[in-house]
């Protein structure tokens, strides 16, 4: 697939911006703060209608638009896919205007009053919702945070998962969002039955829901990371000339037994209705839900040696960048399309054989698009074949296409 043309109204510090996208690698050149990684968190936000970045979506919108009667931030985007052409779009418009008190002496662009924003996604014209939405456009983005993947805490290992197979798989979508929202409901209860406030019988539907939906993101979950782990051993093969074995394993919550197997969601939810039962005490005790999918985690092991606790750094963004480099392979398999490669100012922290093989790996039909504060860690062969842009105080330029 190729986003051939991006639109954005009131995006971050673009308050107007059109931009026709060419074939193959475009490089976006400028200084910090210019509005590079906005571009390529408004292509994500294209396709997953969330940011990797923002903490809350107002952060999304413009800060001269806070002022404006009805704040708001639009993204449009025309992609070419085998099944043909879709028109995608993301808006975001806030419940509550931005205007300040007579006299105010409030800073421009900060708004009097707490702002909701709402989420409109549209397909072709139609509004979908998020589950009918999300998957439409498939991206792989890899940021310098993403280099602490294998060292930091298990919940970003969750997230990446979490992203990845939502982009593939809508019913995890929809498993997903109801979990999440079974955790909270499940959660309160526990501690309400622990104050003597509810009734324990109450927890049997809970659990039921709990089951039902965390077992298939776990099954989900297992045969990602199956196909992760071969593709990702590959690459950590050449990256490492051969001198390092890559293994990736799921390491499950409900039972560490069901992370070296490929259970069935059938398999899954009779093991995991019973831990549950087994850890209830615990649970009304601590006052939170202790199995589950928001639980688990993702284990690394080179040669048998786990990467998290032993690695070191460079070992780490090693492995890393592996694991995305694989997670492209893992999309194209399942849904029959390349993914758009992001890579958001990631050269400048890796070193130069690592840099060079990944430039390699780029070839002129993979979309990627590639942020920088300058050229000199990209090799001649790269951008020979490179469309490069100078990105300027949210304004972006067609420099040229080297020859």
């Amino acid at each position: 697939m190729r986003l051939t043309h991006l639109s954005l109204s009131n995006f971050r510090n673009y308050a107007r911006l059109e931009w026709e996208l060419p074939a193959g690698p475009s490089l976006l050149v400028g200084d910090n703060a210019q509005g590079k990684s906005n571009l390529l968190e408004a292509v994500t936000c294209l396709a997953t209608a969330r940011s990797f970045r923002a903490s809350t979506e107002r952060e999304l919108i413009h800060w001269l638009a806070l002022n404006d009667p009805q704040p708001y931030a639009r993204l449009v985007g025309q992609v070419e896919k085998k099944s043909g052409p879709i028109k995608a779009e993301v808006v975001l418009v806030t419940g509550v205007g931005g205007h300040h008190a007579a006299g105010g002496d409030q800073p421009l662009g900060v708004p009097t009053q707490p702002m909701e924003v709402s989420k409109r996604l549209k397909l072709n014209g139609a509004p979908k919702r998020a589950v009918d939405y999300i998957g439409t456009i498939n991206v792989v983005s890899f940021t310098p945070e993403d280099l602490d993947l294998i060292g930091g805490p298990p919940s970003m290992r969750r997230r990446y998962l979490d992203v990845l197979l939502a982009q593939v798989d809508s019913r995890y979508y929809r498993a997903l969002s109801r979990y999440n929202k079974v955790l909270v409901q499940r959660n309160h209860l526990l501690r309400r039955i622990a104050a003597r406030q509810d009734d324990p019988l109450q927890l049997s539907f809970w659990d039921d829901e709990l089951v039902s939906n965390g077992s298939y993101m776990v099954a989900a979950r297992q045969r990602a990371v199956q196909g992760l782990d071969g593709r990702s051993g590959e690459v950590h093969r050449q990256l490492t000339g051969a001198a390092e074995q890559l293994a990736v394993i799921y390491r499950p919550s409900v039972d560490a037994g069901l992370g070296a197997i490929a259970g069935t969601e059938e398999q899954i939810a009779s093991r995991f209705r019973e831990e549950l039962q087994r850890c209830h005490q615990r649970e009304l005790h601590q006052g939170v839900s202790l199995l589950g999918p928001h639980r688990d985690d993702l284990g690394f092991l080179v040669d048998g040696v786990d990467m998290h606790i032993y690695g070191s750094r460079g070992q780490q963004r090693t492995i890393a960048l592996s694991l995305k480099l694989a997670e492209v392979a893992t999309v194209r398999a399942l849904v029959g399309e390349d993914p758009i490669l992001l890579l958001d100012d990631i050269m400048s922290e890796l070193d130069p054989d690592r840099r060079r093989w990944i430039l390699a790996t780029i070839g002129p039909d993979q979309q990627t698009l590639l942020t920088a504060t300058e050229t000199e860690h990209f090799t001649a062969e790269f951008l020979a074949q490179a469309s490069v842009f100078q990105v300027k105080a949210g304004t972006i330029q067609h420099l040229s296409r080297e020859s």
